[in-house]
């Protein structure tokens, strides 16, 4: 090894370590558990009040599943829509009917729904605390896009007051 090599080395785990410790640290709010579930059973309960059978998930700002809840009737399939439509709306910040509009046209990003659990279909909606998404819902079984997304909303709508 040469001297300009180890220095070299030397300099650089300085800077790095430097950088590091200035960086200041972010603070994530979290959705509490029990918040999701009332989301979730109130999103379940609205379709069920309009005679439709369906599904609700909640995940957290990652994706990660917080809560599933299959409501009477609904299909097998509607588990993993309601999560894809969660899982699609936490990561990308944004409701899935706006996705949906992005995805036709000349800028579109349909692309992107070839990743995994990615789905441009309306019901899946940010759950957001100012303007950081701290999770989302997704529903599935209603017959359209836009009564999955107001089943969400109505989940939402139950938790929205208590959000911190």
């Amino acid at each position: 090894m040469t001297i300009a090599y180890i220095f070299g080395a030397a300099f650089v785990g300085v800077m790095v370590s430097g950088s590091m410790s200035a960086a200041e640290t972010s603070t994530a709010h979290r959705l509490p558990s029990a918040l999701a579930v009332e989301a979730a059973s109130e999103a379940v309960a609205a379709c069920a009040k309009q005679g439709f059978h369906e599904t609700a998930v909640v995940v957290d700002a990652d994706g990660v599943t917080i809560v599933a809840l299959r409501g009477d009737g609904t299909g097998a399939h509607t588990l993993d829509s309601a999560y894809d439509k969660a899982y699609t709306a936490a990561s990308f910040k944004n409701d899935t009917l706006a996705l949906a509009e992005r995805a036709k046209g000349e800028d579109s990003i349909a692309p992107l729904s070839k990743l995994p659990h990615v789905m441009f279909f309306g019901g899946g909606v940010a759950i957001k605390l100012a303007d950081e998404t701290i999770g989302a819902i997704g529903a599935a079984g209603a017959p359209g896009a836009k009564l999955d997304d107001g089943c969400s909303r109505a989940g939402l709508e139950k938790i929205r007051d208590r959000l911190e």
